[in-house]
């Protein structure tokens, strides 16, 4: 793996990690969630877990993949994470 993909990916793993501790914060706060958002509120979590997943998974394909799909697995990375950056800061602006 070439030096630039190991430091891109690195960046992207602390990014995702970074987010994921905020899901688990927001998950360790809702016993606090009144009892008529708790559906949503549990509803957005499952949202939020799978982007997690989406992102996590597109990482691991982003250090495997070929240097001829490298900026196109580049994009699409960069669309799941800022999807999950916009999910967690919209659910956590909602609570």
């Amino acid at each position: 793996m070439s030096a630039k993909r190991e430091e891109y990916t690195a960046k992207i793993k602390i990014r995702i990690d970074d987010l994921n501790k905020k899901i688990d914060v927001l998950e360790a706060n809702a016993d606090e969630v009144k009892e008529e958002v708790r559906a949503n509120y549990e509803m957005e979590m499952t949202k939020i877990r799978l982007l997690s997943k989406q992102a996590v998974a597109k990482l691991e394909e982003l250090k495997l993949g070929g240097e001829a799909s490298w900026e196109k697995m580049v994009a699409e990375m960069e669309k799941i994470c800022d999807a999950f950056i916009h999910s967690v800061r919209y659910f956590k602006s909602e609570i």
